[in-house]
C-alpha cells in the first residue's frame, strides 16, 4: 500500500504520493479548500485510487522545535483527516521544505506564474520524500 504526503496551506493542499514499495513519492497535484470542507471528499476519492493506507501531513513547527499557531491548525487537520477517513495519519516536521521547493524552482529558471501552480505539490513531495526516507533508515 501507498502512502499520501500533504502539504496543507491557506488555500491549497499539495498532494504527493509514494510508489507501491514506500520508496519514492510523486507529487500528483493540489486540492483547493472549500470553505463547506468537501475537500475530505477528494481526498477519500484519491485514497481509494491511489490505494493508499496511510497519509502524512507536513507540520510547521518554528525554528526552535516549538509548535505556533499555524502548526495547530495542521494537527487539527491532521485529527479531521483521520477521523473521517479512517486511516492512520503522522505528522512530519515540515520546517523549511517550501523554502526548500521555491528555490529548487528558482534554480530550475520556472517562471513565478508556474512557481505558485507547482510549490504546494512539491512541498508535498518534499514531506513524504523525507518521511519515506526515514522509515527505510531503521
Amino acid at each position: 500500500m501507498r502512502v499520501m504526503g500533504l502539504d496543507y496551506g491557506d488555500r491549497r493542499i499539495g498532494v504527493a504520493v509514494s510508489d507501491a514499495f514506500g520508496w519514492t513519492a510523486q507529487g500528483v497535484g493540489i486540492v483547493e479548500k472549500r470553505r463547506d470542507g468537501s475537500e475530505m471528499e477528494t481526498f477519500a476519492k484519491l485514497l481509494q485510487e491511489h490505494e493508499v493506507s496511510e497519509i502524512v501531513v507536513g507540520l510547521p513547527k518554528n525554528m526552535n522545535g516549538t509548535i505556533g499557531p499555524r502548526g495547530e491548525i495542521c494537527i487539527a487537520f491532521a485529527q479531521d483527516l483521520q477521523q473521517k477517513l479512517n486511516v492512520p495519519v503522522h505528522l512530519w516536521d515540515e520546517r523549511l521544505t517550501t523554502v526548500a521547493a521555491e528555490r529548487t524552482l528558482l534554480e530550475a529558471d520556472v517562471s513565478r506564474k508556474k512557481r505558485k501552480q507547482v510549490v504546494d505539490k512539491m512541498a508535498a513531495t518534499l514531506i513524504l520524500q523525507n518521511y519515506l526516507d526515514s522509515k527505510t533508515k531503521r
